[in-house]
C-alpha cells in the first residue's frame, strides 16, 4: 500500500494560468469520449472499421490521461479546474467504453455495473478527503488501470479465436483488481479522515472547546 500524505496540489498557486497543456489534454480527452461513442455503437458495432477507429481513439484518450497530470505535477501546473475535470474525464471515457460494450452485447452487465460502481465511488472518496490529503495510488491501482484500459480495448477490438477468448481473462484480472483497490481506497481514506494533520488539529480543537466550556460558562446569579 501506497502512503497517505497531504495533498502538495490541494491549494495551488493562484498565478497558476488556466489555460495550459495539462488542461487541454484533458478537454482533448473529453472531447474524444462522444466521437468514440459513436465510432463504437456504428452500425451496431458490426462495422469492423468503426471499431478499429474507435480503438484508436480509445487509445487517444488514455495517453492523454496518462500524461496530463504528470505534465501538471512536474512544471508546476496544477489547477482546480483540472483537479475536478481530470477524474470526470476519466470515468466518462471508461464509463462510455464499459457501457456501449454491454449494450452491444460484449460484456455482461454487472461486470460494467460492478466496475462503474467502484470508479464512481472512489472518486466521491477522492472530493471527500481532498480537503486532509490525497491518498498516492498504490501498484495495485496502477496495474488495475492498465488492466482495465488492456481489457477494454480488446473487447473493442473485432478479435476472433483464441484472442477473443483471452480478453475474458484479462478483463477478469481487472475486475478482481478493481474490487480489492476499491476495498483499500475505503479503508485509506478512513484512515486519512481520522489521521491527517488537518483532523488532528480539529479533534483537538474539540477538545479544547469541551475542556474550557464549563469552566468558562458564567451564571447570572442575580437573575
Amino acid at each position: 500500500m501506497s502512503a497517505v500524505g497531504p495533498d502538495p496540489a490541494a491549494t495551488p498557486p493562484q498565478t497558476v494560468r488556466l489555460v495550459n497543456l495539462p488542461n487541454a489534454l484533458t478537454v482533448l480527452r473529453l472531447l474524444v469520449v462522444p466521437v468514440f461513442a459513436v465510432l463504437l455503437l456504428s452500425d451496431h458495432g458490426d462495422s469492423p472499421a468503426g471499431r478499429y477507429w474507435a480503438t484508436l481513439f480509445f487509445a487517444l484518450a488514455i495517453i492523454t490521461d496518462r500524461y496530463d497530470g504528470l505534465i501538471a505535477r512536474r512544471t508546476g501546473q496544477v489547477t482546480e479546474f483540472g483537479k475536478l475535470a481530470d477524474p470526470i474525464a476519466d470515468k466518462a471515457l471508461t464509463g462510455t467504453a464499459l457501457i456501449a460494450l454491454s449494450v452491444l452485447g460484449l460484456l455482461p452487465w454487472w461486470v460494467t455495473v460492478v466496475i462503474l460502481v467502484r470508479e464512481v465511488g472512489v472518486t466521491v472518496l477522492r472530493f471527500w478527503v481532498i480537503r486532509h490529503g490525497v491518498i498516492a495510488a498504490s501498484r495495485g491501482g496502477k496495474a488495475k488501470t492498465v488492466l482495465q484500459a488492456l481489457a477494454i480495448g480488446l473487447y473493442i477490438l473485432p478479435l476472433t479465436g483464441v484472442l477473443a477468448s483471452a480478453r475474458w481473462w484479462v478483463m477478469g484480472a481487472a475486475l478482481v483488481l478493481t474490487v480489492i483497490t476499491g476495498v483499500d481506497y475505503v479503508y485509506r481514506a478512513l484512515t486519512l479522515r481520522r489521521t491527517s494533520a488537518r483532523a488532528m488539529a480539529e479533534a483537538e480543537a474539540r477538545r479544547k472547546a469541551a475542556a474550557a466550556g464549563p469552566a468558562g460558562t458564567v451564571t447570572d446569579t442575580a437573575a
